[in-house]
């Protein structure tokens, strides 16, 4: 029997109606803020990748050639490849560019819980802005998006010219092995390294910055910067806008690629590897035969979400039938759309043959009259000793007699005997 290649997964439909519901919640939050979606080809010419991160990233990589010869790969991250599209085909377009995207990448890695080798990013990029107001823009963006989604999750930013100036002494290669013991806040490999440099005195520094958790105590550590303003004009907006997070001067992936503000995300249950969310301020434009544009952007782990979600993800086993006449069809479609909204699958159903005609025969059904969803338990046809909607175990439906509105619910949940209140 031919299996599926490792690190990929088979999505049945109930997992599909889960995945979709938190992606729509998710890309209308981004909407609101004026995002735009875009699509960019699932590979690329494999310099795109090796000319940011290096050679090295070919082993994590689906890499191939085509029948003419050409190197490509399959896109192991999208903000490339967004920014490569912004230079060929929207360089001279107004800016700021505002683009959001959802789309599966693939790396080749060791699967394990919430990593896999084929996997799907949420994220935007603002593109020709650089400004405070477009560093904490893109976080409040970041953060709305995530919490549309339910997931329980902390949210960490720092700005990258605190470590920066620390390091100012080091060459870039120096840089990279001190960056890679603070990513894995390995403190007595960070000792040892600087101690072989002849640097030790960094490692006080180094370390208080870490742990530091106010602007005033990093700014003490790290000396005058000149970014100091816009580091304190970031942090005010968010304040305003009520952004809850906290400082972290520690985050250290990216020194050479992110150029300042920088922000990660995790969830509360996801064990070890419980990072969600990731993105900063950067420019890539350059690189790629482009102009010299500031950028700001994140991306979000979508299976990580959906695994931390967990018990907090809708049932996938609650379904609303939404049995309707010809004429109540209108009534019956804005009453799905309620059910929806609450994470509850629902089936418009007419006239009940289809799958209210398979609920009505499980032992776990509650039945309601469309005056329960509509007026909250004053049926018209007269049985007025029946509670709201969701508060009844043996309610009877009056099958749409009301003034003919012609809508009756069938609300069906194996995780409880009672009804699901919407």
């Amino acid at each position: 029997m031919i299996q599926k290649p490792r690190g990929t997964r088979d999505f049945l439909p109930d997992e599909m109606e889960a995945r979709r519901s938190t992606e729509a919640k998710m890309r209308e939050a981004v909407r609101r803020f004026g995002y735009r979606e875009v699509c960019t080809p699932e590979f690329e010419d494999l310099e795109l990748f090796t000319l940011r991160s290096g050679e090295g990233i070919m082993q994590e990589m689906y890499v191939f050639e085509d029948k003419g010869g050409r190197k490509l790969a399959l896109r192991p991250e999208i903000t490339a490849a967004v920014i490569r599209m912004y230079i060929n085909e929207a360089k001279v377009a107004p800016k700021p560019l505002r683009w959001c995207y959802f789309a599966d990448c693939f790396r080749y890695e060791r699967p394990q819980k919430g990593r896999y080798r084929q996997f799907w990013q949420f994220g935007a990029e603002l593109i020709g802005a650089d400004t405070a107001m477009a560093d904490a823009e893109v976080i409040m963006l970041a953060s709305e998006a995530l919490n549309a989604t339910g997931v329980t999750w902390d949210l960490k930013v720092g700005h990258l010219a605190f470590m920066r100036n620390l390091l100012a002494g080091l060459e870039p290669a120096a840089q990279r092995r001190v960056m890679a013991h603070l990513d894995k806040k390995d403190f007595e490999g960070l000792a040892a390294t600087l101690e072989g440099m002849g640097k030790s005195a960094l490692n006080d520094s180094l370390t208080a910055l870490v742990e530091c958790r106010t602007l005033k105590e990093a700014f003490e550590i790290a000396g005058a910067i000149p970014e100091k303003d816009r580091v304190e004009q970031t942090m005010a907006i968010l304040d305003a806008a009520g952004v809850k997070y906290s400082l972290n001067f520690g985050i250290a992936r990216g020194l050479d690629y992110y150029t300042g503000m920088v922000f990660e995300g995790f969830a509360h249950n996801l064990g070890a590897e419980n990072q969600i969310l990731g993105g900063g301020a950067y420019r890539l434009a350059h690189l790629f035969g482009g102009d010299d544009v500031a950028s700001c952007g994140f991306a979000i782990g979508f299976d990580r979400v959906m695994v931390s979600l967990g018990d907090a993800a809708p049932a996938k086993d609650t379904i609303a039938a939404i049995i309707c006449t010809d004429e109540g069809r209108t009534f019956a479609l804005a009453a799905a759309r309620q059910f929806r909204a609450a994470g509850i699958r629902a089936e418009m159903d007419l006239m009940g043959r289809g799958l209210g005609a398979q609920l009505a025969r499980a032992a776990k059904v509650r039945r309601f009259c469309c005056c329960d969803w509509k007026t909250g338990g004053r049926c018209r046809a007269g049985d007025t000793k029946r509670p709201p909607l969701g508060k009844s175990r043996n309610s009877r439906c009056c099958r749409g007699s009301c003034r003919g509105e012609g809508v009756s619910f069938l609300l069906m949940s194996s995780q409880s005997s009672s009804a699901v209140s919407v």
